[in-house]
């Protein structure tokens, strides 16, 4: 079953402010919450598919990755990437992030045992990579440096002494959050002594100093494949950040940017290239030589009296079509240079030339100073 549109589930515009969709999410959660749904399982999914529209839409990249690919952004297939929240997102994180603690029920979540093993998933890492038009057309395979947080080797990454171990908060009993009672809700918040962890760490690690992690320069190898275009998102899995005390690591996001080239523009895996002739070769015709994305050559045939921005079309000579054995066409196309710098001699060839020319020499300029004339002349008779 396809997935309902984001900005529909959230009843909003695709333009919508961030502080639009902080609107139309506060009343919609209010109106699905299961507190005020018991037992029903329809307003359970809705509230559920509303906190996934909003975890999406509330995030820039996220929103700019859904806005260009649509939901296909977070799942297997463009750019290999994979959901970044979706039906994963905690609903506790939403709400905390919105109203600053979340309502109480469903305390046994995710979130909740997340909070109970005191682990916290690292972040994600965006990397921009800028590579040319010629290897977007054959691939490529690159090592890149990135700076992250890996987990400390000297404690394992559970940010304790060797030999200790984190013990549950007091304040909050292991939970990471405090609840108090508000009218028809119960609110809960993070736990201040813990910061949302459950666990406090009373003799930390002198390596990490209890986060369970220490910053390092890494070196990983990735694989562009061939075709990729301007924008492409790779995800390398658990190549993120490090999580903190013994938490799963972050993704890594590679979004690919592909440099100018000299002489080729790109329009999806179709090529155009701009080529001037000459007066000459455009009036008697010929052959031309015209480059090759690959660095190899190729020849045109000019027919006689071809004129200044004619395309010739050939096909299969453009990108690869990413993932598919298909591949694009490439366009030349020609200017007409007119010729500059003149000796006396070449003036008066030209003037002779221009003395022998008959209106069928020139049908374009003959028609369009024949459509003036008679503009003009009608504009008299109106007077």
């Amino acid at each position: 079953m396809a997935k309902l549109d984001y900005y529909e589930i959230l009843g909003v515009q695709r333009t919508a402010s961030e502080k639009e969709l902080k609107v139309a999410f506060r009343g919609l959660a209010m109106k699905y919450h299961p507190d005020k749904n018991p037992d029903n399982s329809d307003a359970e999914v809705k509230f559920k598919e509303i906190g996934e529209a909003y975890d999406i839409l509330k995030d820039e990249q996220k929103r700019a990755a859904y806005d260009q690919y649509g939901h296909a952004a977070f799942e297997n297939g463009t750019g290999g990437g994979q959901s970044y929240g979706g039906g994963n997102a905690s609903m506790h994180d939403i709400f905390e992030d919105l109203f600053g603690g979340s309502f109480g029920g469903g305390g046994g979540g995710a979130g909740g045992r997340q909070r109970q093993s005191g682990a916290q998933r690292g972040n994600d890492i965006p990397y921009k990579m800028e590579i040319s038009l010629e290897e977007a057309l054959t691939g490529k395979s690159a090592t890149i440096e990135v700076p992250t947080a890996v987990a400390c080797k000297t404690c394992d990454g559970s940010g304790a002494k060797k030999g200790t171990k984190p013990s549950n908060c007091k304040t909050c009993g292991g939970s990471g959050a405090v609840r108090t009672a508000q009218g028809f809700f119960t609110i809960e918040r993070t736990c201040p002594t813990c910061e949302g962890r459950g666990q406090v760490i009373t003799d930390p690690c002198n390596k990490c100093h209890g986060t369970g992690r220490v910053n390092k320069q890494r070196k990983l190898s990735v694989n562009i494949p061939a075709g990729v275009e301007d924008g492409t998102r790779i995800r390398l899995a658990n190549e993120g950040e490090a999580g903190m005390m013994g938490g799963a690591a972050g993704d890594l996001y590679i979004f690919l940017s592909i440099q100018p080239h000299e002489f080729f523009q790109r329009d999806g895996a179709d090529l155009f290239c701009k080529v001037p002739i000459s007066m000459c070769k455009a009036a008697l015709g010929g052959e031309i030589e015209v480059p090759m994305v690959d660095g190899g050559k190729t020849r045109v045939k000019i027919p006689e009296g071809v004129q200044s921005g004619k395309q010739f079309r050939l096909r299969g000579k453009g990108m690869p079509i990413l993932r598919s054995r298909q591949t694009g066409d490439m366009y030349i196309q020609v200017e007409v240079e007119t010729p500059q710098k003149l000796t006396k001699k070449q003036k008066e060839l030209l003037r002779q030339f221009e003395d022998g020319c008959t209106d069928d020499n020139h049908p374009d300029t003959h028609g369009f100073f024949n459509q003036v004339k008679q503009f003009w002349d009608d504009i008299k008779l109106k007077d």
